[in-house]
Protein backbone atom coordinates (compact mmCIF):
# COMPACT_ATOMS: atom_id res chain seq x y z
CA UNK A 1 0.00 0.00 0.00
CA UNK A 2 1.04 3.30 -0.85
CA UNK A 3 0.46 6.68 0.70
CA UNK A 4 -0.98 10.06 -0.22
CA UNK A 5 -1.53 13.35 1.68
CA UNK A 6 -4.42 15.95 1.82
CA UNK A 7 -3.85 18.77 3.34
CA UNK A 8 -5.34 22.12 3.74
CA UNK A 9 -4.77 25.88 4.38
CA UNK A 10 -6.82 26.19 7.26
CA UNK A 11 -8.05 28.57 9.63
CA UNK A 12 -10.85 28.00 12.58
CA UNK A 13 -10.77 31.62 14.03
CA UNK A 14 -8.93 34.77 13.02
CA UNK A 15 -6.76 34.49 16.26
CA UNK A 16 -4.25 32.26 13.80
CA UNK A 17 -1.97 34.16 11.92
CA UNK A 18 -2.05 33.24 8.38
CA UNK A 19 1.68 33.16 7.55
CA UNK A 20 1.56 30.73 10.58
CA UNK A 21 -0.68 28.59 8.34
CA UNK A 22 1.48 28.89 5.56
CA UNK A 23 4.34 27.56 7.23
CA UNK A 24 2.82 25.01 8.74
CA UNK A 25 1.22 23.19 5.60
CA UNK A 26 4.07 23.59 3.97
CA UNK A 27 6.18 21.41 6.38
CA UNK A 28 3.62 19.30 6.58
CA UNK A 29 4.12 18.34 2.80
CA UNK A 30 7.69 18.58 3.47
CA UNK A 31 7.56 15.54 6.05
CA UNK A 32 5.17 13.70 3.68
CA UNK A 33 7.82 14.35 0.31
CA UNK A 34 10.72 13.36 2.79
CA UNK A 35 8.69 9.93 3.96
CA UNK A 36 8.05 8.99 1.04
CA UNK A 37 4.22 9.95 0.31
CA UNK A 38 3.55 9.40 -3.23
CA UNK A 39 1.50 11.77 -3.63
CA UNK A 40 0.18 15.26 -1.82
CA UNK A 41 -3.44 16.98 -2.87
CA UNK A 42 -4.43 20.43 -2.77
CA UNK A 43 -8.24 21.11 -2.97
CA UNK A 44 -10.29 24.10 -4.61
CA UNK A 45 -12.53 25.46 -2.75
CA UNK A 46 -13.74 29.92 -2.51
CA UNK A 47 -14.46 31.83 0.78
CA UNK A 48 -14.01 29.66 3.26
CA UNK A 49 -10.89 30.19 5.70
CA UNK A 50 -11.40 26.41 6.51
CA UNK A 51 -10.00 25.42 3.18
CA UNK A 52 -8.16 28.10 1.49
CA UNK A 53 -7.38 27.23 -1.86
CA UNK A 54 -8.58 29.58 -4.40
CA UNK A 55 -6.42 28.06 -6.84
CA UNK A 56 -5.01 24.34 -6.47
CA UNK A 57 -2.57 24.62 -9.27
CA UNK A 58 -0.94 28.20 -7.53
CA UNK A 59 -0.73 25.89 -4.30
CA UNK A 60 1.28 22.92 -6.05
CA UNK A 61 3.56 25.22 -7.88
CA UNK A 62 4.66 26.63 -4.65
CA UNK A 63 4.95 23.48 -2.86
CA UNK A 64 6.77 22.25 -6.41
CA UNK A 65 9.57 24.34 -5.61
CA UNK A 66 10.05 23.11 -1.96
CA UNK A 67 10.14 19.46 -2.76
CA UNK A 68 11.69 16.74 -4.18
CA UNK A 69 9.83 13.98 -5.42
CA UNK A 70 6.58 13.95 -4.45
CA UNK A 71 3.92 14.10 -6.62
CA UNK A 72 1.26 17.00 -6.90
CA UNK A 73 -2.37 16.25 -7.27
CA UNK A 74 -5.49 18.70 -7.37
CA UNK A 75 -8.47 16.98 -5.53
CA UNK A 76 -10.07 18.12 -7.15
CA UNK A 77 -10.75 20.71 -9.67
CA UNK A 78 -14.14 22.29 -9.60
CA UNK A 79 -14.63 22.01 -13.61
CA UNK A 80 -18.23 24.17 -13.51
CA UNK A 81 -15.69 26.84 -11.78
CA UNK A 82 -13.61 27.25 -15.12
CA UNK A 83 -12.98 27.16 -18.62
CA UNK A 84 -10.97 23.91 -20.70
CA UNK A 85 -8.53 26.22 -22.36
CA UNK A 86 -7.55 27.80 -19.21
CA UNK A 87 -8.21 24.90 -16.98
CA UNK A 88 -5.23 22.77 -19.95
CA UNK A 89 -3.03 25.33 -19.49
CA UNK A 90 -2.69 25.38 -15.42
CA UNK A 91 -2.66 22.00 -15.10
CA UNK A 92 -0.02 21.32 -17.89
CA UNK A 93 1.71 24.55 -17.10
CA UNK A 94 2.25 22.68 -13.50
CA UNK A 95 3.35 19.40 -14.83
CA UNK A 96 6.15 21.49 -17.05
CA UNK A 97 7.96 23.20 -13.97
CA UNK A 98 7.06 20.14 -11.61
CA UNK A 99 8.97 17.90 -14.06
CA UNK A 100 5.80 16.01 -14.59
CA UNK A 101 4.45 15.53 -11.07
CA UNK A 102 1.24 16.01 -11.99
CA UNK A 103 -2.11 13.98 -10.93
CA UNK A 104 -4.65 15.53 -12.27
CA UNK A 105 -8.01 15.35 -9.84
CA UNK A 106 -11.16 16.79 -11.02
CA UNK A 107 -14.82 16.86 -9.51
CA UNK A 108 -18.16 18.31 -9.41
CA UNK A 109 -17.69 20.35 -6.28
CA UNK A 110 -19.17 19.94 -3.47
CA UNK A 111 -21.04 23.45 -1.62
CA UNK A 112 -24.46 24.63 -3.09
CA UNK A 113 -22.89 28.33 -1.04
CA UNK A 114 -19.70 27.87 -3.37
CA UNK A 115 -22.17 27.77 -6.64
CA UNK A 116 -24.13 30.26 -5.31
CA UNK A 117 -20.88 32.61 -5.76
CA UNK A 118 -18.62 30.93 -8.27
CA UNK A 119 -21.39 29.96 -10.99
CA UNK A 120 -24.97 31.52 -9.90
CA UNK A 121 -27.91 29.77 -11.06
CA UNK A 122 -26.42 26.26 -11.39
CA UNK A 123 -27.51 23.58 -8.95
CA UNK A 124 -24.62 21.68 -6.56
CA UNK A 125 -26.28 18.28 -8.11
CA UNK A 126 -25.83 19.19 -11.40
CA UNK A 127 -22.28 19.65 -11.27
CA UNK A 128 -21.06 16.32 -12.84
CA UNK A 129 -22.57 17.49 -15.89
CA UNK A 130 -19.89 19.84 -16.50
CA UNK A 131 -17.21 17.91 -15.20
CA UNK A 132 -17.62 14.87 -17.79
CA UNK A 133 -17.75 17.62 -20.63
CA UNK A 134 -14.92 19.22 -19.24
CA UNK A 135 -12.60 16.00 -19.46
CA UNK A 136 -12.20 14.74 -22.55
CA UNK A 137 -11.88 18.44 -23.66
CA UNK A 138 -9.08 19.20 -21.95
CA UNK A 139 -7.31 15.77 -22.35
CA UNK A 140 -7.39 16.79 -26.54
CA UNK A 141 -6.34 20.01 -25.63
CA UNK A 142 -2.90 18.62 -24.57
CA UNK A 143 -2.73 16.51 -27.11
CA UNK A 144 -2.84 19.70 -29.88
CA UNK A 145 -5.57 21.49 -31.87
CA UNK A 146 -9.46 21.16 -31.25
CA UNK A 147 -12.62 22.74 -31.75
CA UNK A 148 -15.01 22.32 -29.14
CA UNK A 149 -19.15 22.27 -29.63
CA UNK A 150 -20.47 21.07 -25.80
CA UNK A 151 -23.64 22.26 -24.20
CA UNK A 152 -21.61 24.28 -21.52
CA UNK A 153 -18.44 25.56 -23.86
CA UNK A 154 -17.77 26.11 -27.44
CA UNK A 155 -14.36 27.20 -28.72
CA UNK A 156 -13.03 27.51 -32.14
CA UNK A 157 -9.52 25.73 -32.95
CA UNK A 158 -7.58 25.94 -30.20
CA UNK A 159 -5.23 23.88 -28.21
CA UNK A 160 -3.29 23.71 -24.51
CA UNK A 161 0.25 25.70 -24.16
CA UNK A 162 2.20 24.53 -22.75
CA UNK A 163 1.94 20.81 -23.15
CA UNK A 164 2.08 18.62 -20.64
CA UNK A 165 5.29 17.09 -20.06
CA UNK A 166 4.23 13.85 -19.09
CA UNK A 167 2.92 11.63 -22.26
CA UNK A 168 -0.23 10.71 -20.19
CA UNK A 169 -1.26 13.09 -17.05
CA UNK A 170 -2.81 10.75 -14.47
CA UNK A 171 -6.21 11.33 -14.37
CA UNK A 172 -8.20 11.17 -11.25
CA UNK A 173 -11.89 11.05 -10.38
CA UNK A 174 -13.57 11.49 -6.46
CA UNK A 175 -16.51 9.10 -7.22
CA UNK A 176 -19.48 8.07 -4.51
CA UNK A 177 -22.70 6.95 -6.79
CA UNK A 178 -21.92 4.13 -8.68
CA UNK A 179 -22.92 6.96 -12.25
CA UNK A 180 -19.71 8.65 -11.38
CA UNK A 181 -17.34 5.15 -10.73
CA UNK A 182 -19.07 4.12 -14.17
CA UNK A 183 -17.80 7.54 -15.93
CA UNK A 184 -14.38 7.07 -14.15
CA UNK A 185 -13.78 3.57 -15.82
CA UNK A 186 -15.07 4.61 -18.88
CA UNK A 187 -12.86 7.51 -19.51
CA UNK A 188 -9.82 5.48 -18.10
CA UNK A 189 -9.77 7.22 -14.45
CA UNK A 190 -8.44 6.44 -11.25
CA UNK A 191 -10.55 6.64 -8.63
CA UNK A 192 -10.15 8.43 -4.96
CA UNK A 193 -13.28 7.76 -2.65
CA UNK A 194 -14.23 9.16 0.81
CA UNK A 195 -16.31 7.60 3.18
CA UNK A 196 -17.07 10.34 5.72
CA UNK A 197 -17.32 9.18 8.86
CA UNK A 198 -19.67 5.75 8.12
CA UNK A 199 -18.01 2.61 8.96
CA UNK A 200 -16.06 -0.04 6.96
CA UNK A 201 -19.27 -0.93 5.25
CA UNK A 202 -18.66 1.75 3.18
CA UNK A 203 -15.81 1.57 2.15
CA UNK A 204 -16.91 -2.19 1.17
CA UNK A 205 -19.76 -0.44 -0.69
CA UNK A 206 -17.29 1.68 -2.50
CA UNK A 207 -15.15 -1.39 -3.73
CA UNK A 208 -18.10 -3.18 -5.01
CA UNK A 209 -19.10 -0.19 -7.00
CA UNK A 210 -15.72 -0.31 -8.97
CA UNK A 211 -15.46 -3.52 -9.23
CA UNK A 212 -19.10 -3.57 -11.45
CA UNK A 213 -17.30 -0.49 -12.72
CA UNK A 214 -14.50 -2.09 -14.13
CA UNK A 215 -16.50 -5.08 -15.25
CA UNK A 216 -18.81 -3.06 -17.46
CA UNK A 217 -15.87 -0.89 -18.71
CA UNK A 218 -14.07 -3.83 -19.66
CA UNK A 219 -11.49 -1.84 -21.40
CA UNK A 220 -8.31 -3.70 -19.93
CA UNK A 221 -7.71 -0.11 -17.51
CA UNK A 222 -6.95 -1.28 -14.21
CA UNK A 223 -7.58 2.18 -12.17
CA UNK A 224 -5.92 3.02 -9.06
CA UNK A 225 -8.10 2.80 -6.32
CA UNK A 226 -7.39 5.40 -3.27
CA UNK A 227 -9.43 6.04 -0.07
CA UNK A 228 -9.41 9.11 2.02
CA UNK A 229 -9.98 9.18 6.12
CA UNK A 230 -9.33 12.19 8.56
CA UNK A 231 -6.12 10.56 10.18
CA UNK A 232 -4.97 11.10 13.42
CA UNK A 233 -2.38 9.40 15.32
CA UNK A 234 -1.86 9.64 18.84
CA UNK A 235 0.05 7.87 22.23
CA UNK A 236 -1.34 10.04 24.84
CA UNK A 237 -4.91 10.60 25.87
CA UNK A 238 -4.16 14.27 25.36
CA UNK A 239 -3.92 14.22 21.51
CA UNK A 240 -6.79 11.92 21.88
CA UNK A 241 -8.82 14.05 22.88
CA UNK A 242 -7.71 16.88 20.85
CA UNK A 243 -8.49 15.27 17.20
CA UNK A 244 -11.74 14.12 19.14
CA UNK A 245 -12.62 17.62 19.62
CA UNK A 246 -11.21 19.36 16.78
CA UNK A 247 -13.23 16.82 14.57
CA UNK A 248 -16.25 17.21 16.14
CA UNK A 249 -15.76 20.79 15.43
CA UNK A 250 -15.05 20.37 11.79
CA UNK A 251 -18.43 18.15 11.03
CA UNK A 252 -20.05 20.31 12.56
CA UNK A 253 -18.93 23.60 10.31
CA UNK A 254 -19.13 20.94 7.40
CA UNK A 255 -22.98 20.22 8.11
CA UNK A 256 -23.37 23.99 8.06
CA UNK A 257 -22.52 23.90 4.48
CA UNK A 258 -23.98 20.81 2.87
CA UNK A 259 -27.39 22.27 4.22
CA UNK A 260 -25.94 25.42 2.90
CA UNK A 261 -27.71 27.33 6.21
CA UNK A 262 -25.89 30.53 4.85
CA UNK A 263 -24.81 31.10 8.51
CA UNK A 264 -20.53 32.23 7.73
CA UNK A 265 -19.32 35.30 8.47
CA UNK A 266 -16.05 36.39 6.81
CA UNK A 267 -15.01 33.30 5.78
CA UNK A 268 -15.92 31.18 8.93
CA UNK A 269 -19.06 28.87 9.06
CA UNK A 270 -20.75 28.36 12.19
CA UNK A 271 -20.52 25.50 13.78
CA UNK A 272 -23.64 23.36 13.80
CA UNK A 273 -24.51 21.76 17.60
CA UNK A 274 -24.08 17.80 16.76
CA UNK A 275 -26.68 16.42 19.43
CA UNK A 276 -29.29 18.46 17.19
CA UNK A 277 -28.69 16.66 14.41
CA UNK A 278 -31.02 13.70 12.96
CA UNK A 279 -28.56 10.80 12.90
CA UNK A 280 -26.13 12.48 15.42
CA UNK A 281 -25.07 8.56 16.52
CA UNK A 282 -22.60 8.94 13.89
CA UNK A 283 -21.20 12.03 15.23
CA UNK A 284 -20.29 10.23 18.99
CA UNK A 285 -16.83 9.97 20.34
CA UNK A 286 -16.62 6.16 19.98
CA UNK A 287 -17.78 5.98 16.76
CA UNK A 288 -15.59 8.86 14.88
CA UNK A 289 -12.55 6.78 16.82
CA UNK A 290 -13.87 3.92 15.68
CA UNK A 291 -14.53 4.82 11.54
CA UNK A 292 -11.81 7.29 11.03
CA UNK A 293 -8.23 6.94 10.56
CA UNK A 294 -7.73 7.24 14.45
CA UNK A 295 -5.85 5.90 17.28
CA UNK A 296 -2.29 4.43 18.42
CA UNK A 297 0.11 3.40 15.69
CA UNK A 298 -0.40 -0.41 16.31
CA UNK A 299 -4.66 0.56 15.93
CA UNK A 300 -3.76 2.58 12.81
CA UNK A 301 -1.97 -0.26 10.90
CA UNK A 302 -4.76 -2.71 11.99
CA UNK A 303 -6.73 -0.77 10.50
CA UNK A 304 -4.90 0.15 7.23
CA UNK A 305 -4.43 -3.92 6.56
CA UNK A 306 -8.17 -4.08 6.74
CA UNK A 307 -8.28 -1.33 3.54
CA UNK A 308 -5.56 -3.52 1.72
CA UNK A 309 -6.88 -6.73 2.01
CA UNK A 310 -10.45 -5.08 0.81
CA UNK A 311 -8.15 -3.78 -2.83
CA UNK A 312 -7.33 -0.19 -1.61
CA UNK A 313 -4.17 0.65 -3.43
CA UNK A 314 -3.25 4.08 -1.88
CA UNK A 315 -4.94 5.48 1.55
CA UNK A 316 -5.24 9.09 1.77
CA UNK A 317 -4.20 10.92 5.26
CA UNK A 318 -6.71 13.72 5.84
CA UNK A 319 -4.45 16.00 7.77
CA UNK A 320 -6.87 18.58 8.02
CA UNK A 321 -9.76 18.77 10.22
CA UNK A 322 -8.68 22.18 12.65
CA UNK A 323 -6.13 20.23 15.07
CA UNK A 324 -3.59 22.21 16.79
CA UNK A 325 -0.48 22.72 14.22
CA UNK A 326 1.99 20.67 16.88
CA UNK A 327 -0.24 18.11 17.32
CA UNK A 328 -0.88 17.53 13.35
CA UNK A 329 3.06 17.52 13.46
CA UNK A 330 2.88 14.47 15.91
CA UNK A 331 0.70 12.62 14.08
CA UNK A 332 1.85 12.52 11.14
CA UNK A 333 5.70 11.96 12.36
CA UNK A 334 4.12 8.96 14.34
CA UNK A 335 2.69 7.74 11.23
CA UNK A 336 5.59 8.35 9.47
CA UNK A 337 7.96 6.85 11.90
CA UNK A 338 5.92 4.14 12.98
CA UNK A 339 2.98 3.24 10.65
CA UNK A 340 4.35 3.10 7.30
CA UNK A 341 7.11 0.77 7.72
CA UNK A 342 4.73 -1.91 8.77
CA UNK A 343 3.42 -1.70 4.36
CA UNK A 344 6.86 -1.30 3.14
Amino acid sequence: MKFQLAVNLERMDDTIDMQDVARHTLEMVQMADEAGFNIVWAAEHHALEMTIAPNPFQILTWWAKETNSVRLGTAVATAAYWHPINLAGEAAFLDLISGGRLDFGIGSGAYQREFDRMHPGLKQSDGWRYMQEMLPVVRALWQGDVAHEGEFWQFPTSTSCPKPLQPEVPVWVAARSPITYDYALREKCHVMSWPFTRGFEEAELYKKHLDEAIEKANNGFQPTFAMMRHAAVYDNEADRDEALRAIRTVLGQFENLYRNLGDVENGFPKQIPLNELKGREQYEPSMLEENLLFGSPETVIGKLQKYQNLGVDEFIYYASMGMDMAAQKRSLKLFCDEVMPAFH
